[in-house]
């Protein structure tokens, strides 16, 4: 009996190591997946761009997807409003419930005579210090930018590529 609260014990002890470590893993894999959904979302913009010069970028996240959550491309073919450029569960993780790999997704854009000059896409952890512990950005320069996450933080894409957003290195 005395040798198996032994080895009760030692499994507690490695379980007690390992599973932080496992936490670390999969808060830097889902910071990992959030950078490179922001350089998709760059890529696809200029896709955009260049597919549709008399909008500009575009002017919702969504429009850049297939459609709504779990939708395909259109028939037809890509359309402003659906261009197909990135995958439905990117272009749809800006509301609650709709986390990609625990980032919720911020987008803005500015318009000048009806054509949108410039954008700001931002990401946050869908559960600080769960999911991740720090917030990424980029704007139309395609510069990645980030700043420490705190609790209940939402996409924040104002200021990015300020001092309070250093480029990510």
């Amino acid at each position: 009996m005395i040798e198996l609260l032994i080895v009760v014990a030692i499994i507690l002890i490695i379980a007690a190591i390992a599973i932080p470590n496992l936490l670390r893993a999969r808060i830097a894999a889902n910071e990992s997946s959030a950078v490179s959904s922001l350089r998709t979302i760059n890529t696809a913009q200029v896709t955009y761009q260049t597919g549709y010069p008399a909008i500009g970028y575009a002017g919702a996240l969504a429009d850049l997807g297939p459609g709504g959550p779990g939708s395909v491309c259109p028939a037809g073919g890509p359309l402003s409003t659906a261009a197909c450029l990135i995958d439905s569960t990117l272009s749809n993780a800006a509301t609650a419930g709709t986390a990609k790999s625990g980032y919720y997704f911020g987008y803005g854009v500015t318009a000048n005579a009806g054509i949108n000059i410039q954008y700001v896409a931002g990401t946050s952890p869908a559960a600080f210090n769960v999911t991740g512990v720090r917030n990424f950005c980029s704007n139309e320069d395609g510069v990645l930018h980030m700043n420490v996450g705190a609790s209940g933080s939402v996409p924040i894409a104002a200021g990015c590529g300020t001092a309070a957003w250093p480029v990510l290195q």
